[in-house]
């Protein structure tokens, strides 16, 4: 212990030693110009070793927010394999490791991280090698001893990333279009898309069976593409295909048979009740239905179709008109009921005498 503490204090002289020597002197003749320069050396020589792509680093969450970091003890090898970056510092380069890494704490381009979890969760043997979750370590002392180190400057973004800013807008535009587009380009999309997430939904699903016999065979947990379905990770984590290393303790065999009973009886009840073909048909035609009506719209017929509504849509405001007009007549025309049944009986009179003329005439 007292040893370690010895080599913190020395660590810390180190690195005092080094920010004085970054201070500008008002004895020196050193133009301020220069000096400025000699400060932003450690600037290029953090972004140099963070683009660095044998500088093994990962994501995680610290304080809200997410920071890229690594390991002391992978920065150490790093400078030991890669010596050559040290030219970067010029009249800084014979620093040690350790000093460097101080000076680099000192201009808070680095910060000491310290895991959130620091306690082994149940099953397992130990602590993660890479935390999801960290925070700020109280001592900004460098050290290779389970130490994490987090930059804290944004990193220069590349070009594919500033094109796929601007083509994040024309796609979401092609994508509203869709309905006015050629029905042949309508078939492109549809196929390729269903394509994608049927590879996907495969990918799962045999990634899963794959997990669960060797599970219930061998009792170890082997999962291929560990990292698709993680939500803080790189694109190359992202689609990493080599399982990691089980570090849990194997499961019982009481555990294992139970749940090998319980996937036998579930195939066993989706194939009792799986749909016979009149019922997959049925299916297949409504859902070609569907489909059809999505690839088959088009603005002409939209079009048409609305022309088509017209016509009967102005015979039917005719004939609301013609009966409103109808309806509101003129009070003086309007014949009394009297008048009606006295118009009937003359009418009924006349009936009458012309059938006794002609019985008459008979």
């Amino acid at each position: 212990m007292k040893k370690s503490g010895a080599a913190e204090k020395k660590r810390v002289r180190r690195a005092s030693a080094v920010v004085q020597n970054g201070t500008r002197d008002p004895n020196s003749d050193t133009p301020p110009r220069k000096q400025a320069a000699k400060k932003d050396v450690f600037q290029l020589f953090a972004e140099k070793v963070r683009d660095h792509k044998d500088l093994e680093s990962r994501w995680a969450v610290l304080q809200e927010t997410r920071v890229e970091y690594f390991r002391g003890k992978d920065f150490v090898s790093f400078l030991r394999n890669h010596p050559e970056v040290k030219d970067i510092l010029e009249s800084d380069r014979n620093l040690e490791t350790e000093d460097i890494a101080n000076a680099l704490l000192s201009k808070n381009l680095l910060v000491r991280c310290d895991r959130v979890v620091k306690t082994l969760r149940p099953g397992k043997k130990k602590l993660s090698t890479w935390p999801a979750h960290l925070e700020i370590f109280p001592e900004q002392v460098f050290s290779d001893n389970d130490a994490f180190f987090a930059w804290t400057f944004e990193k220069g973004r590349p070009l594919w990333q500033t094109l796929l800013s601007f083509f994040w807008p024309v796609l979401t535009l092609a994508i509203c279009l869709f309905p006015v587009y050629p029905h042949r380009c309508k078939l492109l999309i549809l196929y390729s898309c269903a394509g994608v997430l049927l590879l996907i939904l495969s990918l799962l699903f045999v990634r899963a069976a794959i997990f669960g016999m060797i599970w219930i065979l061998l009792g170890k947990r082997v999962w291929f593409f560990p990292n698709i379905l993680a939500e803080e990770a790189t694109l190359r984590e992202l689609f990493r295909f080599w399982p990691k290393k089980d570090e849990e303790e194997k499961p019982k065999w009481t555990a294992r048979l139970f749940y090998a009973v319980l996937a036998v009886l579930v195939i066993l009840l989706l194939r009792h009740h799986a749909p016979d073909e009149a019922a997959r048909a049925r299916y297949q035609k409504r859902m070609s239905n569907i489909i059809d009506d999505v690839l088959e719209w088009s603005p002409r017929l939209a079009l048409s179709g609305m022309m088509e509504k017209q016509p009967d849509v102005a015979n039917a405001t005719e004939a609301n008109g013609t009966f409103s007009d109808g309806s509101k007549t003129n009070p003086d025309e309007i014949v009394p009921p009297d008048a009606d049944a006295e118009t009937g009986n003359v009418h009924e009179n006349d009936q009458h005498q012309h059938q006794h003329q002609h019985q008459d005439n008979i």
